[in-house]
């Protein structure tokens, strides 16, 4: 790119943008593994089932409950999941959010469900071809839904008429 240093006397952008650096964390990591009843109540909660977020968050599903209000934007809710050991779910939550650095931290530590997940709910093809491929319909329905409640929020802080509303 010299004749670019030539004409306008400085180095363009891409050679000055730092590249995205990610590193292995010493981390254990919390199980992510659920029934298949679980991952329909799940969907439900997600979509406002108040007596099934409940059912989740006092019967050993803490982190489905926290889950749900981090994909909702509750700051709380994310430090929770960072402080008890789902770093991974809180990576994901900011892949789906289009956040780069979380979608590398995924792939280094190995999270490829997690991962082809985040970048389906970010508007990726290529992500829900993946999940349809290695995924049952209930996994791929969960998906979907936190798909369809992230552009709802995303929708809500676009829209002139309820800007900065997140549900």
């Amino acid at each position: 790119m010299n004749w670019f240093k030539r004409i306008f006397g400085k180095e363009p952008l891409e050679s000055k943008r730092k590249k995205v650096e990610t590193k292995n964390a010493n981390i254990e990591f919390a199980e992510f593994n659920y029934p298949t009843k679980i991952i329909l109540a799940w969907i439900k909660a997600l979509e406002g089932h108040q007596e099934l977020e409940k059912f989740l968050h006092e019967n050993g599903y803490e982190e489905i409950f926290f889950m749900n209000q981090a994909i909702l934007l509750k700051q709380e809710a994310r430090n929770w999941l960072m402080k008890n050991g789902y770093p991974h779910l809180m990576a994901f939550i900011n892949a789906a959010e289009g956040n780069e650095s979380a979608q590398q931290w995924l792939k280094i530590h190995g999270f490829e469900f997690l991962y082809h997940a985040s970048t389906a709910i970010d508007g990726d093809e290529n992500g829900f071809k993946w999940l349809n491929q290695h995924c049952d319909e209930f996994i791929f329905g969960l998906i979907k839904t936190i798909k369809h409640v992230k552009d709802k929020i995303e929708f809500n802080h676009n829209d002139m008429y309820s800007f900065g509303k997140d549900l």
